[in-house]
């Protein structure tokens, strides 16, 4: 293949620019959260950030970022032998982004102490904000690296969502944390951690909510030309007979998404006051038009 070819096979997409800038935005919503409110207060609440003030405590004379570095360099490797390699790049990219933006708040913005007398009230924010910054980077097949990677792995290969999976392989680092700083730092990052886990789950639910909708109509034919032609969704159509006055009725069963769900709603009741719908908000739709679809 030719230079010219080469060049013509490679196209920015729409989708493409969407991903990178997700996983640019996302990680610095992270490093802001462990720079300002986990590093100041030796919150250990799990991932490599935890890992790293545990040794930094232990073991003064090791730089913290040599710490970082070598853990995330490991669970890399890991994280491409199992999960592939559009993870291993992704996350190498937000990895190398992330200790490159914690490197520029310690030079611009040294730390001595906490930003503010309110530990509780810093803990919130320092788990909300890598929580929030590590559920964006999980919708786009990435992650900040660290114990994310052994979940997501988890994740792959068990039933276990991946919240329950960051809860576990996050919660030694959490208790060890008692040990380390005693029991009120401990207390503070086990309560932390299971922030994490909660804002995690609602994240991901929430930004892949769709509504799966189940209509029994006697007028189908306006109602499935607008999925179709209005909406771009598919439908599956069955035939039924009511169980009281044994009239001919169609149900159709269809997927969209929350801003689709309300259009669709309206153009029901205008075209069938008297149908009968039932609505379901689900998280996990895989098929055509929707995640792992073709």
């Amino acid at each position: 293949m030719s230079v010219i070819e080469k060049k013509a096979s490679f196209r920015v997409t729409k989708e493409g620019l969407k991903t990178f800038a997700i996983l640019n935005i996302a990680t610095i919503i992270v490093a802001i959260g462990i720079y300002f409110f986990k590093y100041p207060n030796n919150f250990s609440t799990g991932g490599v950030s935890g890992i790293t003030v545990l040794l930094g405590h232990y073991l003064p004379d090791l730089a913290l970022s040599s710490i970082n570095w070598s853990i995330n360099i490991f669970l890399l490797i890991v994280g491409l032998l199992f999960l592939g390699k559009e993870f291993g790049l992704s996350t190498a990219y937000v990895v190398i982004l992330l200790s490159a933006l914690l490197d520029l708040f310690e030079r611009f913005f040294p730390m001595a102490q906490p930003l503010t007398d309110q530990p509780f009230m810093e803990l919130i924010v320092g788990v909300f904000l890598p929580s929030l910054g590590s559920a964006l980077l999980f919708n786009v097949n990435a992650s900040t690296g660290g114990t994310d990677i052994i979940a997501m792995i988890m994740k792959k290969f068990s039933n276990i969502n991946t919240g329950s999976a960051l809860l576990l392989a996050d919660a030694a680092i959490a208790f060890a944390s008692f040990i380390a700083f005693g029991p009120t730092t401990g207390l503070f990052s086990v309560f932390g951690l299971a922030i994490r886990s909660i804002v995690v789950n609602n994240v991901m639910e929430g930004m892949n909510l769709c509504k799966s909708f189940t209509i029994i109509t006697e007028h189908a034919e306006p109602i499935l030309d607008f999925i179709k032609i209005d909406l771009h969704r598919g439908a599956t159509v069955h035939m039924a007979t009511g169980m009281y006055n044994h009239t001919d009725k169609t149900v159709i069963m269809t997927a969209v998404s929350r801003a689709q769900g309300i259009r669709l709603q309206k153009v029901i009741r205008d075209v069938d006051p008297h149908a009968f719908v039932m609505i379901t908000n689900t998280s996990e739709i895989i098929g055509k038009g929707f995640r792992g679809g073709i």
